[in-house]
Protein backbone atom coordinates (compact mmCIF):
# COMPACT_ATOMS: atom_id res chain seq x y z
CA UNK A 1 0.00 0.00 0.00
CA UNK A 2 1.27 3.68 -0.60
CA UNK A 3 1.27 5.92 2.49
CA UNK A 4 -0.66 8.62 0.03
CA UNK A 5 -3.75 6.43 0.17
CA UNK A 6 -3.35 5.48 3.30
CA UNK A 7 -3.93 9.23 4.79
CA UNK A 8 -6.48 9.89 1.96
CA UNK A 9 -8.07 7.15 3.30
CA UNK A 10 -7.97 7.83 7.01
CA UNK A 11 -8.83 12.07 6.63
CA UNK A 12 -12.31 11.52 6.61
CA UNK A 13 -11.97 10.12 10.24
CA UNK A 14 -10.41 13.20 11.78
CA UNK A 15 -12.06 16.15 13.25
CA UNK A 16 -9.94 17.88 15.96
CA UNK A 17 -7.17 15.88 16.10
CA UNK A 18 -3.36 16.81 16.62
CA UNK A 19 -0.80 15.66 14.44
CA UNK A 20 2.81 15.65 14.53
CA UNK A 21 4.51 14.82 11.44
CA UNK A 22 8.00 13.66 10.92
CA UNK A 23 10.59 15.02 8.43
CA UNK A 24 10.03 14.03 4.49
CA UNK A 25 6.82 13.18 2.66
CA UNK A 26 4.64 11.95 5.67
CA UNK A 27 4.69 15.65 6.66
CA UNK A 28 3.87 17.28 2.76
CA UNK A 29 1.62 14.41 1.91
CA UNK A 30 -0.64 15.09 5.00
CA UNK A 31 -0.70 18.57 4.47
CA UNK A 32 -1.56 18.31 1.07
CA UNK A 33 -4.63 15.76 2.06
CA UNK A 34 -5.71 17.68 5.43
CA UNK A 35 -3.95 21.50 5.52
CA UNK A 36 -4.70 23.30 9.02
CA UNK A 37 -2.64 24.64 12.03
CA UNK A 38 -3.54 21.66 14.17
CA UNK A 39 -0.41 20.03 11.97
CA UNK A 40 3.59 20.51 12.97
CA UNK A 41 5.91 19.51 11.64
CA UNK A 42 9.36 17.96 13.13
CA UNK A 43 12.52 18.36 11.19
CA UNK A 44 14.64 17.14 13.74
CA UNK A 45 14.83 13.29 12.86
CA UNK A 46 13.24 11.13 15.74
CA UNK A 47 12.24 13.32 17.93
CA UNK A 48 8.02 13.76 16.71
CA UNK A 49 6.73 10.67 18.93
CA UNK A 50 8.53 12.54 21.85
CA UNK A 51 7.14 15.49 20.90
CA UNK A 52 3.93 13.93 20.55
CA UNK A 53 4.04 12.30 24.12
CA UNK A 54 4.41 15.55 25.54
CA UNK A 55 1.42 17.04 23.53
CA UNK A 56 -0.58 14.13 24.87
CA UNK A 57 0.10 14.29 28.10
CA UNK A 58 -0.07 18.26 28.25
CA UNK A 59 -3.67 17.87 26.37
CA UNK A 60 -5.03 14.50 27.55
CA UNK A 61 -8.64 15.89 26.33
CA UNK A 62 -7.12 16.15 23.02
CA UNK A 63 -6.34 13.28 20.78
CA UNK A 64 -2.37 13.50 19.07
CA UNK A 65 -1.34 11.54 16.13
CA UNK A 66 2.25 11.00 15.92
CA UNK A 67 3.05 10.17 12.03
CA UNK A 68 6.82 8.38 12.45
CA UNK A 69 8.75 6.79 9.92
CA UNK A 70 11.29 3.44 9.85
CA UNK A 71 14.05 5.32 10.37
CA UNK A 72 12.94 7.97 12.43
CA UNK A 73 11.39 5.05 15.12
CA UNK A 74 14.91 3.64 14.87
CA UNK A 75 16.82 6.61 15.72
CA UNK A 76 14.52 7.58 19.27
CA UNK A 77 13.62 4.07 20.04
CA UNK A 78 13.62 4.44 23.24
CA UNK A 79 10.58 6.40 23.46
CA UNK A 80 8.29 3.71 23.05
CA UNK A 81 9.55 2.72 26.56
CA UNK A 82 9.07 6.20 27.51
CA UNK A 83 4.96 6.18 26.03
CA UNK A 84 4.53 2.74 27.65
CA UNK A 85 5.96 4.30 31.50
CA UNK A 86 3.24 7.25 31.14
CA UNK A 87 0.50 5.34 29.33
CA UNK A 88 -1.22 8.37 27.42
CA UNK A 89 -4.96 7.27 26.86
CA UNK A 90 -5.19 9.73 23.98
CA UNK A 91 -1.69 8.88 21.70
CA UNK A 92 -1.73 7.40 18.52
CA UNK A 93 1.52 6.92 17.05
CA UNK A 94 1.55 5.57 13.47
CA UNK A 95 5.31 4.32 12.08
CA UNK A 96 5.05 4.65 7.96
CA UNK A 97 7.91 1.75 7.44
CA UNK A 98 9.25 2.17 3.95
CA UNK A 99 12.49 0.34 5.15
CA UNK A 100 14.48 3.16 3.95
CA UNK A 101 15.61 7.04 4.75
CA UNK A 102 13.39 8.07 2.04
CA UNK A 103 14.67 11.94 2.88
CA UNK A 104 18.56 11.22 2.49
CA UNK A 105 18.34 9.16 -0.85
CA UNK A 106 16.93 5.99 0.04
CA UNK A 107 19.74 4.13 2.21
CA UNK A 108 18.22 0.80 3.72
CA UNK A 109 16.61 1.30 7.08
CA UNK A 110 16.98 -1.81 10.16
CA UNK A 111 13.46 -2.82 8.99
CA UNK A 112 14.99 -3.53 5.30
CA UNK A 113 16.28 -7.23 6.82
CA UNK A 114 12.92 -8.21 7.85
CA UNK A 115 14.42 -8.95 10.79
CA UNK A 116 12.60 -6.34 13.57
CA UNK A 117 9.11 -6.13 14.45
CA UNK A 118 8.26 -2.68 15.58
CA UNK A 119 4.60 -3.85 16.68
CA UNK A 120 6.17 -6.59 19.05
CA UNK A 121 8.80 -3.79 20.41
CA UNK A 122 6.16 -1.49 21.12
CA UNK A 123 3.89 -4.15 22.91
CA UNK A 124 6.85 -5.22 24.79
CA UNK A 125 7.66 -1.77 26.26
CA UNK A 126 4.29 -1.44 27.70
CA UNK A 127 1.86 0.05 24.43
CA UNK A 128 -0.70 -2.68 24.58
CA UNK A 129 -2.50 -1.66 21.34
CA UNK A 130 0.06 -2.50 19.29
CA UNK A 131 -0.21 -4.02 15.43
CA UNK A 132 1.02 -4.04 12.16
CA UNK A 133 -1.09 -3.21 9.38
CA UNK A 134 -0.16 -3.75 5.37
CA UNK A 135 -3.60 -3.57 3.64
CA UNK A 136 -5.70 0.48 3.82
CA UNK A 137 -8.87 -1.65 5.31
CA UNK A 138 -6.38 -2.98 8.26
CA UNK A 139 -5.15 0.63 8.45
CA UNK A 140 -9.02 1.81 8.65
CA UNK A 141 -9.77 -0.70 11.21
CA UNK A 142 -6.64 0.60 13.43
CA UNK A 143 -7.26 3.92 12.90
CA UNK A 144 -10.99 3.53 14.00
CA UNK A 145 -10.19 1.40 16.89
CA UNK A 146 -7.64 4.10 18.11
CA UNK A 147 -9.83 7.04 18.08
CA UNK A 148 -13.11 4.62 19.74
CA UNK A 149 -10.59 3.81 22.55
CA UNK A 150 -8.03 4.32 25.10
CA UNK A 151 -4.52 4.08 24.48
CA UNK A 152 -1.87 4.34 24.17
CA UNK A 153 -1.61 2.86 20.49
CA UNK A 154 1.02 1.84 18.05
CA UNK A 155 0.40 1.34 14.46
CA UNK A 156 3.01 -0.40 12.46
CA UNK A 157 1.84 0.70 8.82
CA UNK A 158 4.06 -1.05 5.99
CA UNK A 159 4.42 0.77 3.44
CA UNK A 160 5.69 1.16 -0.89
CA UNK A 161 8.51 3.56 -1.06
CA UNK A 162 8.12 6.27 -2.92
CA UNK A 163 6.40 9.84 -2.96
CA UNK A 164 3.33 11.15 -4.16
CA UNK A 165 3.92 14.41 -5.67
CA UNK A 166 2.21 17.45 -3.55
CA UNK A 167 2.22 21.19 -3.64
CA UNK A 168 5.09 22.11 -1.07
CA UNK A 169 4.08 23.35 2.39
CA UNK A 170 3.10 27.08 1.92
CA UNK A 171 5.45 28.19 4.98
CA UNK A 172 8.83 26.88 6.79
CA UNK A 173 8.83 25.06 10.09
CA UNK A 174 9.25 28.15 12.33
CA UNK A 175 5.95 29.86 10.83
CA UNK A 176 4.61 26.51 11.46
CA UNK A 177 5.68 26.24 15.21
CA UNK A 178 3.74 29.39 15.42
CA UNK A 179 0.65 29.08 13.83
CA UNK A 180 0.42 25.60 16.15
CA UNK A 181 0.67 27.24 18.93
CA UNK A 182 -1.72 29.97 18.09
CA UNK A 183 -4.07 27.44 17.01
CA UNK A 184 -3.76 25.70 20.80
CA UNK A 185 -4.16 28.40 22.59
CA UNK A 186 -7.21 29.21 20.64
CA UNK A 187 -8.87 25.79 20.46
CA UNK A 188 -7.59 24.82 23.86
CA UNK A 189 -8.05 28.48 25.89
CA UNK A 190 -4.47 28.33 27.06
CA UNK A 191 -1.97 30.80 26.95
CA UNK A 192 1.50 29.44 25.76
CA UNK A 193 3.27 32.63 24.23
CA UNK A 194 3.66 35.77 26.25
CA UNK A 195 4.43 38.69 24.33
CA UNK A 196 6.59 40.93 26.44
CA UNK A 197 5.18 44.56 26.96
CA UNK A 198 8.13 47.56 26.31
CA UNK A 199 9.03 49.47 29.23
CA UNK A 200 6.82 52.47 28.01
CA UNK A 201 4.08 50.11 29.04
CA UNK A 202 5.33 49.63 32.26
CA UNK A 203 4.80 52.49 33.68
Amino acid sequence: MKRYECLQAIAPMIKDELFVTTAGGATSEWNAVRPRDGNIQVKTLGLCSSIGLGLAIALPRRKVFVFDGDGALWMNLGSLATIGLHQPKNLIHICWDNRQYESSGGEPTVSSAESIDFAAVARGAGIRSSRRVASVQELENAVTYALENDGPHFIWACIEAGRTKVPPLRYDELENKYRFIRYIEESEGKSILQVPMSRSYER
